[in-house]
């Protein structure tokens, strides 16, 4: 069982939502947290709900050019960085045909490319320590293809491929990597996607109105993350509608196929 208290914690995307609530479940817990993501004003008061130390460290996963800077900040503070939580990303309501070929890559640059990048500019630093973790939040996405989420989930699919490969090779420095599939948790995902021109969607889904808390969900995370789980789920349904998937998988496609898109 890990103990919190004392160690380092970076969490992307802590401004709302999952990891807001896993911020100040965290400083709760005694961890030192680094709270990222592109509004600083919302990461200034989710610092005021942390009963810790924390650093605010604004970033934006589209340009990843001043990682390494913001390492050298962190380390700088807290001697270590112990935990890294990507939870950072945007989320897609458009259907593949009408999405310009710009929204499929700016996704993909923001929740695949952006989150491997700050991955390896943080590795060195777990690889010298010889300990660290990573959590990398996925999705259900990650696990199946649903309406209106194709450059999503694809962004999903591929974090899985990356993290399950580097668990593998960073094994032998005591890097341990859990990769989390929420299903549905009510957040400000919908919101916030984009659609097939770029703008907000600012629509909330009906599944996802249904959905457990932040809360509930990054306590979920928090006791994957002690048990050293290599996969965590959260959010219902999500175990069944896998062995669904792997069992029946024609059952599962008949299933998928009369969820509302939205």
């Amino acid at each position: 069982m890990i103990d919190f208290k004392g160690k380092t914690v970076w969490i992307t995307g802590a401004s709302s939502g999952i990891g807001k609530a896993l911020a100040i479940k965290l400083g709760s817990l005694g961890a030192n947290l680094v709270l990222s993501s592109r509004k600083e004003d919302q990461l200034v008061e989710v610092a005021n709900l942390c009963n810790t130390e924390v650093l605010i460290l604004p970033i934006d996963l589209e340009r990843s050019s001043d990682f390494s800077e913001k390492v050298v900040k962190v380390v700088s503070k807290f001697k270590s960085i112990d935990l890294l939580i990507n939870n950072g990303g945007i989320s897609q309501r458009s259907r593949a045909y009408e999405t310009d070929i710009e929204i499929d890559r700016k996704i993909m640059e923001v929740n695949y490319f952006g989150t491997v990048a700050l991955t390896k500019s943080i590795l060195p630093v777990m690889q010298k320590q010889k300990s660290g973790h990573i959590t990398t939040i996925s999705s259900s996405s990650g696990k199946f293809g649903f309406f209106l989420r194709s450059s999503y989930s694809a962004s999903k699919f591929a974090q899985v491929g990356f993290f399950e490969s580097l668990r593998l090779e960073e094994e032998k420095n005591n890097i341990f990597i859990s990769i989390v599939f929420p299903f549905l948790v009510k957040t400000n995902i919908s919101l916030n996607a984009i659609t097939e021109k770029g703008v907000t969607n600012k629509k909330n889904d009906s599944l996802i109105e249904k959905g457990i808390s932040p809360e509930k969900c990054a306590q979920d995370i928090i006791d994957g993350i002690m048990d050293q789980k290599k996969e965590i789920y959260s959010g219902g349904k999500g175990a069944w509608i896998l062995n669904v998937k792997r069992f029946f998988p024609e059952l599962f496609f008949k299933l998928i196929r009369k969820q509302s898109p939205d």
